[in-house]
């Protein structure tokens, strides 16, 4: 028989180990023992925390990426979140920011308004309160349009003045609207009356003067006793503007050698350039006894002329009758 072919392993039976069944009943008890040993003793607990600690590297490594992930996605979402929230904060900026505006206007029109409810219970002239709506549409003229009009009992020439003083005069009257003259208007001028003094004047609009305008009171001698500061009024004289009623203040009086009156500028009271709401007073003629007729103020100077004469003629009479 060739050596190659002899049987060189050991023989089966000594091959022979513990058989499935045992090993597995072996394994159970093991496994039933150390659960028990572990639940009753903490056998397993160190061997645990070895292996826990073994193994928290590699666990923190392969945890980095799903964090990674996860905290890239929060950054955009916060930053979504943030830009939302921003732009609902500059919306309500705008709005607070809105309603502030509203509220101090509306605390002014309150202030103004009180202003103006003061004055008109210190006027014995009948008044009604007005809103101006807009500017009037000639450029070359210093007028505006109020909201009330011949259906209110506007009428043509009634004075119109705000919470500072006088503004200007009625001078077209519409079934809803009027139109006011302010004082500044070239065609504009009113009766005034110093203050300080007492001397009586009248003040012209001059539209070109300031970046506003201003007034001008014409035709004061320049002897006249006037100074920068002295406060203008209405005097009444002229049966439109109530006696008293604040209109200007003199800025600057310039008095020339080769003139014979001063040139007096004045600075007018009232909001001219944003008046919003105004009082718009009846006309002082309307509560002025009538005028009495020429004829009747002619009649007793011609009866004085008449007795003037007479008795110049008995003088007379008599001169030639002396010796």
């Amino acid at each position: 028989m060739p050596p190659a072919t002899l049987e060189r392993s050991a023989p089966s039976l000594f091959k022979q180990g513990p058989s499935p069944l045992s090993q597995l009943a072996l394994y159970a008890a093991l496994a039933l023992f150390l659960m028990v040993a572990d639940a009753r003793f903490q056998l397993v607990g160190p061997l645990r925390r070895a292996v826990a600690t073994v193994l928290y590297p590699a666990q923190w490594l392969m945890r980095q990426p799903v964090e990674f992930a996860h905290q890239g996605l929060d950054y955009f979402q916060s930053l979504h979140q943030a830009e939302a929230e921003a732009r609902a904060a500059r919306a309500q900026m705008l709005q607070l920011a809105q309603r502030a505006h509203q509220t101090d206007l509306l605390l002014q029109e309150n202030q103004q308004l009180r202003q103006l409810l003061q004055l008109k219970n210190r006027l014995d002239t009948p008044a009604q309160a007005a809103e101006v709506i807009y500017d009037a549409a000639d450029p070359f003229s210093r007028r505006v349009v109020i909201d009330r009009g011949q259906a209110a009992g506007v009428v043509a020439g009634a004075p119109v003045i705000d919470a500072a003083g006088v503004l200007g005069q009625v001078t077209r009257v519409l079934p809803l609207v009027s139109e006011v003259t302010l004082l500044i208007d070239r065609e504009q001028a009113t009766p005034v009356q110093n203050m300080r003094t007492g001397a009586r004047g009248v003040a012209f609009g001059d539209p070109v003067a300031g970046h506003s305008g201003s007034l001008e009171l014409r035709f004061m001698p320049s002897s006249a006793d006037i100074r920068e500061g002295d406060l203008l009024s209405t005097s009444g004289v002229d049966g439109v503007y109530p006696p008293g009623q604040p209109v200007a203040r003199v800025l600057r009086v310039e008095r020339r050698a080769d003139s014979t009156f001063a040139r007096v500028a004045c600075a007018p009271l009232a909001q001219v350039q944003g008046a919003r709401h105004v009082l718009v007073l009846q006309p002082l003629a309307a509560q002025l006894p009538e005028r009495p007729p020429a004829s009747a103020l002619e009649a007793p100077a011609a009866k004085k002329k008449g007795k003037g004469e007479s008795k110049t003629e008995k003088t007379e009479g008599k001169g030639g009758r002396a010796p």
